[in-house]
């Protein structure tokens, strides 16, 4: 393979605006099975049985592109993902911080890394740590809830493994949150999970809801057992169609309010939940930090480990492949009609029921992967979690605005712990 000459990189024009570029350096390849994962199936969009694994000619690729793509002035964001991405060894990242040092020109680069941690030694951890990688850690809650679904192909839990982990970072003091993903099982007992990661001394937590679908003819045809974004139910006014593993709406919106409820009544400005903190900055008019609740998406792709960039994480999929990292412009590739038009698209759908919604500016339809549902008047797009949105926003919206209040004063925010609607769990 050969790579684009310094000059072709160094005459790149920069994105237009900022962009987040996610590295997929293993794929889809993985040491676990977990049940409700959404990319283990990838592997059938890559013949052959070999490793997955960025070659060293793609990764200087990805660095140099992604740093001259980067608008001057932005810092150079890598976040590294799979699959699992520690099955590439930490000689890998070593020589990724090196090329990034090499070919930086002095500029602020920051790195993030998604694990399930069962791979995370003290040598991962000093690496981390030294590097200033933020790290998401994957951890459901309890073990009893966590190794329901996050298991190896033999059936053995990982919940020590994962344990262990988080432990090391902790002592390692790299910077870190917990992702725990919110299903079917899990969804019932908020307080279980939220209470536990709280007792492990997790300061920063992210959930993220379990939603699929099961397979239409044209994905079986290409060997992948989920639907796609595009794939329609074979009755849209049923959930048939969804996988078991899934979280309904009623569930996720009960799952938000009862964690919302306790972190507003004891937790505020010492524990720091991701959901919270984005529908906060969406009342307060601060930038938008997650694509799922923005009014329009793209500025998110991903780039697969052979260099193939597609227009987000959950479309993956050939007529979304965008080029790559190798032979294109990742601006170029960012900024182009073809993902501008895909980007615009979660605004242009918007059904009737969401555009008149109190809650559209906190909202703005969700994840286009979730628009699967049908409004009330039976017009398309509406996302499949609404009901469990609505649910949440009418419970956090009151006590977020006091917060709200609260920071325009120039207050501490904790002091909403003790007065107005909201306050208490249980």
């Amino acid at each position: 393979m050969t790579l684009p000459s310094i000059d072709r990189m160094a005459g790149i024009v920069p994105s237009t605006t900022g962009f987040h570029a996610m590295a997929k350096p293993s794929g889809p390849a993985c040491n676990l099975d977990c049940s409700y994962c959404f990319y283990l199936e990838k592997e059938a969009l890559f013949p052959g049985k070999q490793m997955r694994r960025m070659s060293n000619e793609v990764l200087e690729a990805h660095v140099r592109n992604t740093i001259a793509s980067t608008p001057r002035g932005q810092p150079v964001m890598f976040t590294w993902q799979g699959g699992e991405p520690t099955l590439l060894g930490l000689d890998f990242y070593r020589r990724a911080v090196a090329l990034q040092a090499l070919h930086g020109e002095g500029r602020r680069i920051d790195n993030g890394f998604q694990t399930n941690g069962t791979l995370i030694d003290d040598e991962w951890a000093a690496f981390l740590a030294e590097n200033q990688f933020l790290v998401g850690l994957s951890l459901d809650g309890p073990r009893e809830i966590h190794d329901r679904f996050r298991r190896y192909r033999s059936g053995a839990p990982t919940f020590d493994l994962v344990l262990a982990a988080l432990e090391r970072l902790q002592r390692h003091g790299v910077e870190y949150n917990v992702l725990a993903c919110v299903d079917g099982n899990s969804a019932a007992h908020p307080l279980q999970v939220y209470r536990f990661l709280k007792a492990q001394g997790v300061k920063h937590i992210q959930f993220t809801p379990v939603v699929e679908r099961l397979a239409g003819e044209r994905e079986k045809a290409i060997g992948l057992d989920l639907a796609g974004p595009d794939g329609t139910m074979e009755n849209e006014n049923s959930d048939a169609a969804l996988a078991p593993f899934s979280v309904s709406p009623a569930a996720w919106g009960s799952y938000l309010s009862a964690v919302f409820r306790e972190w507003a009544g004891r937790d505020v400005g010492e524990i720091f939940v991701m959901n919270f903190e984005w529908t906060l900055a969406a009342m307060v008019g601060a930038p938008g930090v997650v694509c799922v609740h923005q009014p329009t998406c793209g500025r998110a792709v991903i780039a697969e480990h052979d260099g193939t960039v597609y227009s987000c994480d959950h479309f993956v999929y050939p007529e979304y492949r965008l080029g790559n990292i190798v032979t294109d412009s990742l601006a170029a590739m960012v900024d182009s009609t073809q993902q501008q038009a895909f980007g615009r698209a979660k605004h242009e759908t918007l059904p009737t029921q969401c555009r008149k919604c109190p809650f559209l500016e906190l909202c703005w339809g969700g994840c286009p992967k979730h628009r699967f549902a049908r409004t009330r008047e039976g017009e398309p797009g509406l996302n499949y979690l609404c009901e469990g949105y609505v649910d949440y926003f009418a419970t956090a919206v009151p006590k977020l605005a006091q917060i709200a209040r609260l920071l325009e004063a120039g207050r501490d925010p904790a002091e909403s712990k003790s007065a107005g609607p909201g306050a208490g769990g249980g």
